[in-house]
């Protein structure tokens, strides 16, 4: 089933169970707002950040306009969330904060383009599709409760990833 532009992604709803009820959502390189949206909606609370915040909506978030690739430091300090969500974005000096920024039970969901995508259109340039297995070198020291890398729906090379800052075994929704 294809998703519509404004609902959030089934990875992402799928795993949203295990954020913890209420919990801290950041909503990274968060575009037009779709996944704060969705948090939103589901109880959490939630902070966007994107260079570019003049197409967000979600009202109720958090907003911060910052640069993540200007080699500024990281904009969050040291906050922590309940879950850090990824989508269609890849910067990869951003991997450690983002890591860092997951709390104690913390659930990364990642998903984005990878290497084969070109057969497909854009993105095609290596520096914005991920390697083979680079999620779950992302993930090292998580929990990795699900992963996965191939095409999607016949239109694009995709990995995807859930994980959590925390030993399991969590269940699969």
């Amino acid at each position: 089933m294809t998703r519509m532009p404004d609902q959030a992604s089934s990875w992402i709803a799928r795993f949203t169970p295990l954020v913890r009820p209420r919990g801290s959502v950041l909503d990274v390189a968060c575009g037009g707002g779709r996944h704060g949206r969705y948090f939103l909606a589901c109880g959490h609370t939630v902070t966007g950040i994107d260079r570019d915040l003049s197409r967000t909506t979600a009202p109720g978030a958090e907003l911060i306009a910052a640069d993540l690739e200007d080699g500024t430091p990281w904009p969050l300090g040291p906050r922590q969330f309940d879950a850090v969500v990824v989508a269609n974005y890849l910067w990869r000096p951003l991997f450690p904060a983002l890591c860092a920024a997951l709390a104690p039970g913390g659930v990364l969901l990642y998903e984005t383009f990878a290497d084969g995508n070109q057969a497909f259109g854009r993105p095609s340039r290596p520096d914005f599709l991920l390697k083979r297995g680079e999620l779950l070198e992302l993930a090292a020291g998580l929990t990795v409760v699900a992963y996965e890398d191939g095409v999607m729906e016949g239109r694009a090379v995709i990995q995807r990833l859930c994980a959590v800052n925390g030993p399991g075994p969590f269940p699969l929704p």
